[in-house]
């Protein structure tokens, strides 16, 4: 029950950075903090105490194998969102820089104050 609280109080502090920071990078480092916390999430969703591989073996009984295999679709689907949140991240960094290399600044409210 700690580890659900926890993984509610990252998905929040990752909220706050993204809702209330003015940084670009800030805000990025608060979508990653909320990415990770929904992953953690599904992992532990997905976790069972004492569990085997999901791979039925001719050895293993089918009753066995129901009561004991870990479901593979959170790690599934953890391993996926990981591979589009790198890719997101080094989307978001590359419009940070380029938004620096025009502006000057990564403060949101002194952008859009100026034109060019």
């Amino acid at each position: 029950m700690i580890l659900y609280i926890l993984i509610a109080l990252m998905f929040f502090i990752g909220l706050y950075g993204m809702i209330a920071k003015k940084n670009i990078i800030k805000i990025i480092i608060g979508m990653n903090i909320v990415g990770y916390a929904s992953n953690l999430l599904f992992v532990l969703l997905g976790y069972k105490w004492d569990g085997i591989a999901p791979i039925l073996t001719e050895d293993m009984s089918f009753a066995y194998f129901l009561e004991k295999a870990v479901d593979p679709l959170p790690q599934a689907l953890v391993l996926t969102s990981i591979v589009i949140d790198l890719a997101f991240v080094a989307f978001l960094a590359a419009l940070a820089i380029r938004l620096f290399e025009k502006y000057g600044t990564f403060d949101i409210d002194k952008i859009r104050r100026l034109k060019g």
